[in-house]
């Protein structure tokens, strides 16, 4: 299979970048994504020129670093997959395919593909944790019965891997369904109530901080989620929200 790859280079935060133009020969359907980036690569050291610079660590759309705009989408076309996970076989013999970073003000570019998430980092840091009495007899988590409606919806909210597809999909870059998802998966259950009023007033306001716009309920966020996050999330986050504001 042969491709023409327009990839976005950009050699710093600080320096202008543009499209790039890479005919690729010898894909094979099978590869992933990566895979057939790494080739291209190989070819360009080969050649004595740069590599392209991508995010990349489990490649098992586990860990969320593989974050790529691909023909307009996050992660590509394929739903429900990141982009590690996504195989050269959605895409035709001569296609033309089009790679860029992540795109918000909140995600800067580091290098070429590479944008800096740890807006991300701090947004979870503000708030989601639950505190442990560690000292004398503590209660067993087993012991502490859970309905299993909110056991599973706690357990789907924390699948969210903190990819940012959310925020590449928005056309506002709003960071709440990522934040909403990590809110949730302490909301539902009797371990984080406790520091629920804390918790969603301090990652709301983080969230703010680091320069994420608002949500307008137009769910493409929830379209482009690899893990299929829903929107439930945001509508529990604002009812933590306003319930945390009237407590106060």
């Amino acid at each position: 299979m042969k491709l023409n790859l327009k990839i976005w280079r950009q050699e710093g935060p600080n320096v202008k970048g543009k499209l790039v133009d890479y005919p690729l020969d010898g894909v094979d359907g099978d590869m992933s994504f990566l895979e057939m980036m790494d080739i291209l690569n190989e070819e360009l050291i080969n050649k004595g020129d740069i590599p392209v610079e991508f995010d990349h660590d489990c490649r098992e759309g586990i860990c969320g670093s593989c974050n790529m705009m691909i023909n307009g989408e996050p992660h590509g076309p394929q739903k429900l997959t990141t982009t590690c996970q996504l195989h050269m076989r959605k895409f035709n013999d001569g296609d033309t395919i089009t790679i860029e970073p992540f795109r918000a003000k909140a995600f800067p570019v580091v290098k070429d593909l590479i944008v800096d998430r740890s807006a991300f980092d701090r947004i979870q840091q503000a708030g989601g944790y639950i505190s442990v009495n560690t000292s004398g007899n503590t209660q067993d988590a087993n012991s502490i019965p859970i309905e299993k409606e909110k056991a599973d919806e706690a357990f789907w909210s924390a699948t969210c891997i903190g990819c940012g597809a959310c925020v590449a999909a928005c056309k506002n870059a709003s960071a709440m369904l990522f934040t909403s998802a990590k809110i949730s998966q302490f909301a539902l259950l009797p371990q984080g109530e406790i520091e629920a009023t804390d918790r969603v007033e301090a990652m709301v306001r983080q969230m703010d901080e680091e320069g994420f716009g608002n949500c307008s309920n137009t769910g493409a966020c929830m379209v482009e989620c690899p893990k299929g996050i829903k929107l439930d999330n945001i509508a529990r986050m604002n009812r933590e929200y306003l319930k945390a504001e009237t407590i106060a």
